[in-house]
């Protein structure tokens, strides 16, 4: 399976778990809030940063017939006009650069997920290492055209999307020039749980598809994600915000600072204890043999005296025989004087 390079982070299962913060529109309208959420993201170990670049107009038109409204009791924007939603949640473009230098000064990696063909012109322009293509629009195939023409990475999150829908937007990728794509499981719920999430369906996607798989997770925590890595995921894309009591469009689902950190620590733990499948001691446990259990002498004993259950045991530590010898043992004959706490061997019996 082809590692990718993205930004110069390598992304694959011989390197540690690479992680995105997703702003999305918890900057609030704010600049200020953006650079203080990308230099919060920075403090958390993320490796890249991500924003969205659309337009309310780019996503929709502004009508408030049944089709535009969101009527759904279970979702976090009920009773929203989706271009007023889209509104809140658009992050201006000249946005973009002051917080893309943010982040680049900061160690991260920035880019975007762009949702009309203007946006990838304009992302291209500013010289973004990858693209992102959300659930929703990944069957937006002149969009998959679009990024694919420019021969960069493609992060594609593959929510609602059947085998062939995705079939058909890996082929459009790859017929039109993108060589390194990454898929994400995801569930496109906000927030999602555990239950709907289904990482099982990681390995089967990375063996379907022959790409590199992650996971763009929207539930709470991070068990799931950290989960994810053990099931073989290379990238975490999970939503990021100072503090969800402060609000925003995408917050009641986001991770603060702390869980963020717990995050990068715990996907690389998982990822590291991964290995190679073992059996035996390992080097590191080769010292750890002599705490073995092994058969000792437990009383004095004198020449011609035999084994009994009563001075021969099977206890640490492991520099006696092995305790399969121990029926063997008993009712054998000591061929010399022995202290308690010798560790037996086949030397010491007459017989």
């Amino acid at each position: 399976m082809k590692e990718i390079n993205l930004g110069g982070r390598m992304i694959g299962p011989n390197h540690p778990p690479f992680i995105i913060a997703e702003m999305s529109g918890n900057h609030n309208q704010s600049l200020e809030r953006a650079l203080q959420i990308a230099e919060a993201a920075a403090t958390t170990g993320v490796h890249a940063l991500k924003i969205q670049t659309f337009t309310a107009d780019s996503m929709t038109i502004n009508l408030d017939t049944p089709d535009f409204q969101i009527n759904d009791e279970k979702s976090l924007w009920n009773g929203n006009n989706l271009y007023a939603l889209y509104q809140q949640a658009y992050t201006p473009w000249e946005w973009h650069k002051p917080i893309f230098d943010r982040a680049l000064k900061l160690g991260m990696i920035p880019f975007s997920t762009p949702f009309d063909e203007t946006a990838v012109d304009f992302l291209e322009d500013l010289n973004v290492p990858a693209y992102k293509i959300a659930s929703f629009e990944n069957n937006d195939i002149p969009l998959i055209k679009k990024v694919a023409s420019t021969g960069k990475p493609m992060i594609i999150s593959t929510g609602m999307a059947t085998i062939s829908e995705i079939e058909e937007t890996i082929q459009t990728a790859r017929d039109n020039g993108c060589k390194d794509i990454i898929l994400l499981k995801c569930t496109s719920t906000y927030p999602a749980s555990p239950e709907n999430t289904n990482i099982l369906t990681i390995p089967n996607m990375r063996k379907l598809f022959q790409c590199q798989v992650g996971l763009s997770d929207h539930t709470m925590g991070i068990g799931v994600s950290v989960g994810s890595v053990a099931l073989g995921a290379a990238l975490i894309e999970k939503h990021f915000t100072i503090s969800r009591a402060d609000k925003g469009i995408d917050s009641a689902f986001s991770m603060e600072p702390n869980e963020m950190r717990s995050l990068v620590i715990e996907t690389e733990r998982v990822w590291k204890a991964l290995g190679e499948v073992n059996y035996g001691p390992t080097n590191e446990e080769k010292n750890s043999l002599k705490f073995r259990r092994s058969i000792y002498i437990v009383k004095d004993m004198k020449a011609g005296d035999i084994l009994t259950k009563g001075n021969v045991r099977v206890i640490r530590p492991g520099f006696g025989l092995a305790p399969k010898y121990y029926d063997k043992l008993l009712g054998k004959k000591i061929g010399k004087d022995i202290k308690a706490g010798t560790p037996t061997d086949w030397s010491l019996f007459s017989d």
